[in-house]
């Protein structure tokens, strides 16, 4: 098989005929069978199986026949760092915007957005708060403020097809906080819009504890721990804590678990 019937092949595949393949392959292997020798016919089982693996279409597949449908094309997991320190600062104000678009049916990470954002209430970082996220004052100073972040988001959102009304996605953070009570609460108090897509989510804390028993009181460290998996990065750096709770998110899915929408709708 020569490269280029083999890309051609993979092309096939991620165009949405696989499932059409799936049918057609034994039928081509029978035929292969009779008109090849044993050798001939390893070696391209070998080649075509590289092929695949090569693309990621053997894993995505596994992942998508290993769990149950999900009820959402799209899960974008966020998890904000904002301006901190102790005694708490007021007003807080976002510093860290990352988001991850995780395809609801492999559980896999499509696309990312991730900015850091200029604080403006409270411009210089706190000692505390440089420790606590790792975000130091070089990376918010001379960035966009919260109001021209949540513009990029929405043609993010745009470009990504999120906002196609026949595409259904969801927000997902670790607790209620950062939709609840931090963007809302900033916008507020520079009189910005919250757009709608925000105003509903998955608490990934209360899934965690529908699908486990158990209340993680430790918050990702304690999911991590009770399904075995490694953290990823530094704790409370905010796109760390991202693949964090998408790589909890796909171990769920693949118990077996369906997630749902756990706030309240406005």
């Amino acid at each position: 098989v020569s490269d280029a019937s083999g890309c051609s092949m993979i092309a096939l595949l991620h165009t949405g005929a696989a499932k059409f393949l799936q049918n057609l392959l034994p039928r081509a292997r029978q035929a292969v069978c009779s008109l090849l020798p044993a050798g001939v016919l390893k070696g391209y089982s070998s080649i075509v199986s590289r092929k695949l693996a090569s693309h990621g279409f053997g894993a995505s597949m596994a992942a998508m026949s290993s769990f149950p449908p999900q009820r959402y094309h799209y899960f974008l997991v966020l998890d904000f760092e904002a301006t901190c320190d102790k005694p708490q600062i007021h007003p807080q104000e976002i510093i860290e915007f990352p988001i991850l678009k995780l395809n609801g049916r492999t559980m896999e990470i499509e696309s990312t957005f991730h900015m850091y954002v200029q604080p403006v209430v409270h411009p210089q970082l706190t000692p505390f708060c440089t420790e606590l996220t790792g975000i130091i004052q070089g990376m918010v100073d001379g960035q966009p403020s919260l109001q021209q972040v949540l513009e990029r988001v929405d043609e993010w959102m745009a470009k990504e097809g999120l906002l196609d009304p026949s595409v259904k996605s969801i927000f997902v953070t670790c607790g209620d906080w950062d939709l609840k009570v931090m963007l809302p609460g900033q916008c507020q108090y520079l009189g910005l819009p919250v757009a709608d897509y925000f105003k509903q989510w998955i608490n990934l804390k209360k899934a965690y504890s529908f699908a486990m028993g158990s209340w993680p009181k430790n918050g990702l460290l304690d999911m991590n721990k009770g399904l075995n998996l490694q953290h990823i990065g530094r704790p409370h750096s905010g796109i760390d804590d991202c693949k964090n709770i998408a790589n909890i998110m796909k171990t769920l899915a693949h118990r077996g678990f369906i997630f749902k929408q756990t706030s309240k709708p406005f």
